[in-house]
């Protein structure tokens, strides 16, 4: 069994992106995953204006030690953006930078969404180089869901078949590298 922690960041009245998240969580539960959901909509720290690391031992707000403890003992994520301008969400971002060394040395799996038919690619493409700077490992393989208003219904139960046979590839992958690098840092701990 993994702990996976599932990022997503929109902030919107009308958010599309949530059927993406409950379709994820369903398919992680499905292989048995412990699966925290973080909704930076629900974890609204505001804008960045201190770190976690940089608050004195005890003295971060309950919530952000909290989630910092969920980072630390994940075994992986799976981080869901939007595309905003062809970058990533900045609720998204916001709520991801409030953490560094939580994440070294876990694999992320990237799922991008859009109303039009890219699916969120090129934000997907922003997020990988911001993930691997927080010193995450991101698999190869990601997830797009283009046209994510007829793709998924509000419950996140996809409309075509293929949709849970594209994520089943996905999350082999993700999941190969949880067990990897969790008997790595058991085994071998972590170079810093």
């Amino acid at each position: 069994m993994f702990k996976t922690l599932v990022f997503y960041g929109s902030y919107r009245s009308d958010r599309q992106g949530i059927k993406a998240a409950r379709f994820i969580i369903d398919q992680l539960q499905q292989r048995n995953h412990e699966v925290i959901f973080v909704d930076a909509k629900e974890y609204d720290f505001g804008i960045l204006d201190r770190m976690y690391k940089e608050y004195d031992q005890g003295q971060a707000p309950v919530r952000m030690a909290e989630l910092a403890e969920h980072i630390r003992t994940a075994d992986g994520f799976v981080v869901i953006t939007g595309e905003y301008n062809h970058s990533i969400q900045p609720g998204l971002s916001n709520l991801m930078d409030h953490y560094l060394e939580e994440y070294y040395f876990r694999p992320a799996g990237i799922v991008s969404y859009s109303v039009g038919g890219f699916g969120g690619v090129r934000a997907a493409i922003q997020l990988r180089s911001f993930l691997g700077e927080m010193g995450m490992v991101t698999i190869s393989t990601m997830f797009a869901i283009s046209k994510i208003g007829d793709s998924l219904d509000e419950s996140g139960t996809p409309r075509e078949a293929s949709l849970t046979k594209r994520f089943g590839q996905f999350l082999k992958e993700l999941e190969w590298y949880e067990e990897a690098l969790q008997r790595q840092r058991k085994e071998k701990g972590t170079p810093y």
